[in-house]
């Protein structure tokens, strides 16, 4: 077999909850013309002369709310790495090493793909550990790591995963997370995705836009790479595992920036079922396979907060995939499946 390196790339962290630290990571991420695809001078305005400033004080506080959730220690950072290391030792008897680095700060993609460079691995297999495909998100990361790849004298053998929304290991860890919840207790169950601009998702086709294709209904040629689609078709094998009808669930869209993101915003969503009369409900984060600040603060507090005050009692998170067995599963099978 060739020796082997399979690349796992989770999007980032701040180094910790200081301010300077998530200063720095905020400008990294946001002056991404992937992330916030504008111009390169009204980016650059933008980011680092409105939005960070501004804004890295006060996610800070946030961070430092998540912090402690995590013992101390950043939750995406620890469940990546325990995702790393458990999947290392499934593939401990074949020739394969399991790498894991961020988009954005620690573990650098610069660093790790460094140390793999200097290791001169035959094959090296990418999977960006987002099961939709965004441009902002796996877009991102495949770019990245081949900016770097493409520097080496020689290259090896490149795989890589776009995404894997319908891949049955990742949908039944979603799956056996939701078995600990009694449906019948909770007024309506949400699957809340991350936001993305309108215009990103038009960007996918060559003609026409995201409202001219049938996303919410079915996977097509065209919408295939559709972030829209695929968050609607992960929903609906979701739904279908769990007994789940149509009228069960609302499909929506959080963190967003402005308007013309992708809709219904989930704030929205969970604000008028508080304002129905709704005392329980229960949210899916199946774009997040590892819980970070958008799902446990996000959702888990903040989307209390809002359901409380018209009148709900309880917004019960569903934890993500995380290190669970079945996501292993799917990884695992994920780099088999390309060897």
């Amino acid at each position: 077999m060739k020796k082997t390196a399979v690349l796992l790339i989770q999007l980032g962290t701040p180094d910790s909850p200081s301010t300077s630290d998530v200063r720095t990571y905020l400008s990294e991420f946001l002056n991404d013309p992937r992330v916030i695809d504008i111009p390169w001078l009204p980016r650059k305005l933008l980011v680092n002369g409105i939005i960070v400033p501004f804004r890295a004080p006060k996610s800070a506080k946030i961070y430092k709310e998540l912090w402690k959730h995590g013992n101390g220690k950043s939750p995406l950072l620890t469940h990546s790495v325990n995702v790393k290391n458990i999947l290392q030792e499934e593939l401990k008897d074949r020739n394969i090493t399991v790498e894991l680095a961020m988009r954005y700060q620690n573990p650098s993609l610069d660093s790790v793909l460094d140390r793999m460079h200097k290791a001169n691995y035959e094959q090296i297999i990418i999977i960006p550990l987002f099961p939709q495909y965004a441009s902002a998100s796996s877009g991102s990361a495949i770019e990245k790591a081949m900016k770097l790849i493409q520097k080496w004298w020689v290259i090896p053998e490149i795989k890589i995963v776009n995404q894997f929304f319908n891949h049955e290991g990742y949908i039944n860890s979603i799956v056996d997370r939701a078995k600990q919840f009694d449906f019948k207790e909770y007024d309506h169950i949400l699957f809340s995705y991350h936001g993305l601009p309108e215009r990103q998702v038009d960007k996918v086709y060559n003609d026409g836009l995201c409202s001219d294709q049938p996303c919410e209904n079915e996977i097509n040629e065209e919408n295939t790479f559709c972030y829209k689609a695929t968050s609607y078709a992960t929903t609906r094998l979701i739904a279908v595992k769990l007994g789940l009808e149509e009228k069960d669930y609302t499909v929506c869209f959080q963190s967003r920036l402005d308007k013309k993101w992708l809709t219904p915003f989930s704030d929205k969503v969970v604000e008028e079922w508080g304002k129905k009369g709704a005392k329980k409900i229960l949210v899916f984060s199946p774009a997040f396979i590892a819980d970070c600040l958008e799902t446990i603060i996000e959702i888990g507090e903040e989307y209390q907060d809002i359901f409380k005050s018209y009148g709900g009692e309880k917004v019960q998170l569903v934890p993500s995939s995380n290190d669970h067995p079945q996501f292993i599963a799917c990884l695992k099978d994920l780099v088999l499946s390309r060897i």
